[in-house]
């Protein structure tokens, strides 16, 4: 029977005005991601960048914030979540600012990896706090789905204001929506927000922070150019290179009083299911969103405030699927929810695997709705599933791990079917013979050169060859999200045996009920 003393402190007033400031990050690290997919085609025209050159633009981001999440998680323990949290938004302020005025690829990809390095202190530090502040579960389900939610909403508006930006403004202005979201954060944080630590933590162990950088970075290297050129002796060196040395980062966890990571977080089957389902699942929606957002305008023809606008869809049905689905967790076994979820998004990944080049957007618009309707039980209650397995003391690893599962998929997802996509299309696409040879790279630059060939029968033909060859590209990434949705479903209905979050736990588990022990190391 449990005691007065064993029942979790309700969030009051404060807590939940101090969850509406951490909404600002996340509603910033969402709009930043849509906005840039949407600017593609203008960064290419603005910036004249490789192929390789647009995938770091894009994925150098994603890469940096997994490299640095668990640190930076760790980091937030030892210092204070608080604390991270303005620093890391006053750092990525500086670097948003660095890529409106960016003049060159290169300037942008160093910009960029600013943000990735500054965004890595922002969502561990959120999710962290959010676990600290909301002791009750039912309280910390819906914390997380508001959480999820303004994820949702940034996706929501990310194509609709930057679409509109880019009509009328160059593509650097895009990047100027960070500015007075990290500053009102920064006035904002130290009022609302209460600090968090854990006073028992030991120093930052730098030596597990070189490992972890040197595991995570040259596999995503290794992985980005296998998929890009095909298996060569470097990129091969350096995933064996990345798995050696993550197994030396292992070794050194067990062996450290304070370590980095805390790999007692695995021992649950329910917590590395829901860490592997997030990872999966993120890294095939990054490669479908990229997809979609330059099907909408360089196949559909679709100006970038037209394309954010078939977007929308998508965006809202995540954000009620991801609202609804505490409630339906609540009366159902949450697994099985997720599982339904993820079912929703394998039949959309099914439309878009059959879409064409030809008969309009409306099937690759109601497939990609279907995607982001499925993921939304999972990122509200996957999420939920990770963090609250974790002690108070051990918020900061557990989001960071959350967070390195989503952003590392994206990243891997942008990197590994972007790459996919782009060697399909090169292998399919058809160019006459006055056609620029850059044409046969991207989509992007078969419009490009088309600009420049005076016959309008070959114009005519290089897109029409260069569309139905990205098409290709679309179908096997949509072909291969139906695979892995319907893989994950079947994985998180038979691993995952949480009872409903409405049905009583006081006899359950708390490694897998998701029930953290009492708060500790609290300060205001």
């Amino acid at each position: 029977m449990s005691t007065d003393a064993d029942t979790p402190t309700q969030a009051g007033p404060r807590e939940w005005w101090g969850l509406a400031v951490l909404a600002l990050p996340t509603l910033l690290l969402s709009i930043d991601v849509s906005v840039l997919h949407l600017a593609v085609p203008h960064i290419s025209e603005g910036l004249d960048p490789s192929a390789s050159q647009m995938l770091w633009i894009i994925d150098i981001y994603g890469f940096l914030i997994a490299g640095f999440l668990v640190t930076m998680g760790t980091l937030g323990d030892r210092i204070g979540r608080r604390k991270l949290l303005l620093i890391g938004a006053a750092a990525f302020g500086v670097a948003s600012l660095a890529a409106v005025f960016a003049d060159s690829a290169a300037a942008l990809i160093a910009a960029r990896a600013a943000m990735g390095l500054a965004g890595a202190t922002l969502m561990p530090s959120t999710l962290a706090l959010i676990i600290n502040m909301f002791q009750d579960a039912r309280q910390r389900g819906v914390a997380i789905a508001v959480w999820v939610t303004m994820f949702s909403v940034g996706i929501a508006l990310g194509p609709v204001v930057g679409g509109a930006m880019l009509e009328y403004f160059w593509w650097g202005s895009v990047f100027l929506l960070g500015v007075p979201i990290m500053g009102l954060l920064l006035v904002t944080g130290p009022i609302l927000l209460p600090e968090y630590r854990d006073e028992d933590a030991g120093r930052l162990d730098l030596a597990s922070v070189a490992l972890s950088l040197a595991a995570i970075l040259p596999v995503i290297y290794g992985l980005k150019e296998i998929a890009n050129d095909g298996f060569g002796a470097v990129p091969v060196a350096a995933v064996v290179v990345g798995l050696v040395v993550a197994v030396l980062f292992v070794r050194r966890q067990r062996t450290l009083e304070s370590p980095l990571l805390d790999l007692g977080l695995f021992r649950t089957a329910t917590f590395r299911t829901a860490l592997v389902t997030l990872l999966l699942s993120m890294l095939v929606a990054g490669g479908t969103y990229l997809t979609v957002t330059q099907y909408l305008q360089l196949v559909g023809g679709e100006s970038p405030m037209s394309a954010g606008l078939f977007l929308l869809p998508a965006a809202f049905a995540l954000i009620l699927t991801a609202v609804l689905s505490p409630m339906a967790a609540s009366r159902f076994r949450p697994a099985y929810v997720v599982a339904a979820g993820l079912v929703v998004s394998a039949v959309g990944h099914l439309l878009l695997s059959t879409a064409d080049s030809t008969s309009g957007i409306a099937q690759v618009v109601t497939g990609f709705a279907f995607v982001y309707a499925g993921g939304g039980p999972l990122i509200a209650l996957g999420t939920d599933i990770v963090v609250g397995s974790a002690q108070p003391e051990q918020a900061g690893s557990a989001a960071a791990l959350s967070e390195t599962s989503t952003e590392l998929g994206m990243a891997l997802g942008v990197a590994l079917l972007g790459s996919l996509g782009a060697a399909v299309y090169r292998a399919g696409v058809e160019l006459p013979a006055s056609v620029p040879a850059y044409a046969g790279d991207t989509l992007a630059g078969a419009v490009e050169a088309a600009k420049g060939v005076a016959s309008q029968a070959e114009v005519t033909s290089l897109l029409a060859s260069a569309r139905e060859a990205f098409t290709d590209g679309l179908n096997v990434i949509g072909a291969i999200g139906t695979v892995v949705a319907l893989a994950s479903a079947v994985l998180v209905a038979v691993v995952v045996k949480l009872p409903p979050t409405g049905a009583g736990d006081d006899s359950a588990d708390p490694a897998e009920s998701g029930a953290p022990a009492a708060p500790v190391g609290a300060e205001g």
